[in-house]
C-alpha cells in the first residue's frame, strides 16, 4: 500500500492539496461576496451553484475526450481554466461576471476532478483502493481544513476579494505540478483514434443501467448535503447568528479538521467492510448535523453542529469516488467515471440553488432543517437499493476479506 501513496504523490496528493486550500479558502467568503454585489441568498446559491454547473456540464465532454488528451494535459487544462476563472472573479465589477467566471471555474474543476480520479483507479488495484481513494479524499480534505480559517481571517482583514485571488494562485501552483509530475499509469491504453465516439455513452447506459439509477440516486442525495453544508454555515452563522467572517471561517475549519482526521478509518473500513459500512453511516451523521443547525444560537453551539457534520463527512472519505470505480468497466472507465461524476455533481449543482431560493422563500432557519432529509435519503436509497462493490473484482469474497485483513 505504501508503493501506492509513493506512487500517487506528486502527480495526485500534491496539486490536490493545493487547489483544495484554494477551494477552502473560498468556502466562508464566496457566498459573502455574492451578497456584496446584491442582497439576494438566491443570487448567493446561484454564485456557489454556477461553478458545479460548469462542472455538470463539462463532466460528459471531459470523459469522452480525457482518453485523446491523455492525463497530463486534461490535469493542466484543467487548473489552468479553474486558476483563471477564481482570479477574474476576484476582479469583478458586476454580478453576472460572478456567475460567469464560476462556470469557467467549474469546467476546469470537470477536467481536473475526472483525470485524476481516472488515473487513481488505473494505479491502484481494487483490494486497496478504497484506502488508496480515502488517502486522496484525507488529502483534500486537510486543504477544506486549512483554507476556510485563512479565508475568513484575509476577508476580515484585508477585503473579501484577496482571499480569491489567493485561491487562484494556488490553482497555478497546481498546474506547475501536474505539468512536472504527472505521466500515465501502467496499463492505460488511450485509443489512437482522436474521433469522439459518443455512442460509448449509450453503451454505458445500457450495461449499467441498474447501477446507475440506484447507485446514481444514493450519489446524488449524499453530493446535496454535502454541498449543503457550505452554503448553510457561512449565512446562517453570519446572518441568523451575527457571526464575523472569522468566526464562521474558524467554524469550517474545524468542521474539516475532524472531517479530515477520519479518512484512514474511513478506508480501513471500506476494504475491509464494504462501501456500504461507511457510507451508511457517514449520510444518516450528516443528516443529523443539519438537523441540529436550526437549534443553534451561538459561535459554540453552531460549532457543535458543524463538528457532527464533519464527524459525519469524515467517515465517508471517498466512498462515492470508490463506488464510481468499482463500478467503472476496465476498458472504458473515463467514459464511465463523466457519467457518475455528472450524477453526482448534479446534486451539488441544484443544491446551492434550491437552498438559495427557499431561504428568500422561507428564511435559513426553515431550510437549514430541511436539508437534514437528503442525509436520510441518501443512506436508506444506498442500504436497500445497491449492491456491496467491495468483492465484485474478487473470484473468492472469503479469500478477499482475509487478504485486505492481512493487509495484502
Amino acid at each position: 500500500m505504501q508503493r501506492e501513496h509513493r506512487r500517487l504523490l506528486l502527480p495526485v496528493y500534491l496539486p490536490t492539496v493545493l487547489l483544495a486550500c484554494g477551494q477552502g479558502v473560498m468556502v466562508p467568503i464566496l457566498p459573502l461576496y455574492a451578497l456584496e454585489f446584491d442582497d439576494s441568498y438566491k443570487l448567493a446559491g446561484f454564485v456557489v451553484s454556477a461553478a458545479w454547473i460548469g462542472t455538470l456540464l463539462a463532466d460528459l465532454p471531459t470523459g469522452l475526450l480525457l482518453p485523446r488528451l491523455g492525463f497530463r494535459r486534461s490535469m493542466v487544462i484543467g487548473c489552468g481554466l479553474f486558476g483563471a476563472g477564481t482570479i477574474a472573479l476576484s476582479f469583478a465589477h458586476v454580478a453576472p461576471e460572478l456567475i460567469l467566471y464560476r462556470f469557467v471555474a467549474g469546467i476546469g474543476t470537470a477536467l481536473w476532478g475526472l483525470s485524476r480520479h481516472t488515473y487513481v483507479t488505473h494505479a491502484v488495484p481494487p483490494g486497496a483502493r478504497g484506502r488508496a481513494i480515502a488517502v486522496f479524499g484525507g488529502i483534500n480534505r486537510i486543504g477544506w481544513f486549512a483554507g476556510p480559517a485563512v479565508g475568513g481571517l484575509l476577508g476580515q482583514l484585508y477585503g473579501l476579494d484577496v482571499p480569491i485571488l489567493v485561491a487562484g494562485m494556488m490553482a497555478v501552483a497546481a498546474l506547475i505540478v501536474a505539468a512536472i509530475a504527472v505521466e500515465a499509469p501502467t496499463g492505460w491504453n488511450p485509443p489512437l483514434s482522436h474521433r469522439l465516439d459518443v455512442s460509448v455513452l449509450g453503451e454505458i447506459v445500457r450495461d449499467r443501467r441498474r447501477e446507475l439509477v440506484a447507485a446514481g440516486s444514493a450519489q446524488i442525495f449524499a453530493q446535496m448535503i454535502r454541498a449543503a453544508r457550505q452554503l448553510v454555515i457561512p449565512l446562517y452563522g453570519s446572518e441568523v447568528i451575527g457571526l464575523d467572517r472569522a468566526q464562521v471561517g474558524f467554524i469550517l475549519s474545524l468542521m474539516s479538521l475532524v472531517d479530515m482526521s477520519l479518512f484512514v478509518p474511513a478506508g480501513m473500513v471500506m476494504d475491509r467492510y464494504g462501501r456500504k459500512a461507511a457510507a451508511v453511516p457517514s449520510f444518516l451523521m450528516l443528516g443529523l448535523g443539519m438537523a441540529l443547525i436550526p437549534l443553534t444560537a451561538s459561535y459554540w453551539t453552531l460549532l457543535g453542529a458543524a463538528l457532527v457534520l464533519g464527524l459525519g463527512n469524515g467517515i465517508g472519505s471517498g466512498t462515492m469516488m470508490t463506488l464510481g470505480a468499482d463500478l467503472a468497466p476496465r476498458s472504458r472507465t473515463g467514459e464511465f467515471l463523466g457519467l457518475w461524476r455528472l450524477i453526482g455533481d448534479s446534486g451539488q449543482a441544484i443544491a446551492p440553488l434550491v437552498i438559495g431560493a427557499v431561504a428568500d422563500a422561507l428564511g435559513l432557519v426553515f431550510t437549514a432543517g430541511a436539508v437534514a432529509g437528503l442525509g436520510l435519503a441518501a443512506a436508506g436509497t444506498l442500504a436497500l437499493f445497491v449492491e456491496e462493490t467491495r468483492w465484485k473484482h474478487e473470484t473468492c469474497p472469503a479469500t478477499a476479506r482475509q487478504q485486505v485483513a492481512k493487509g495484502d
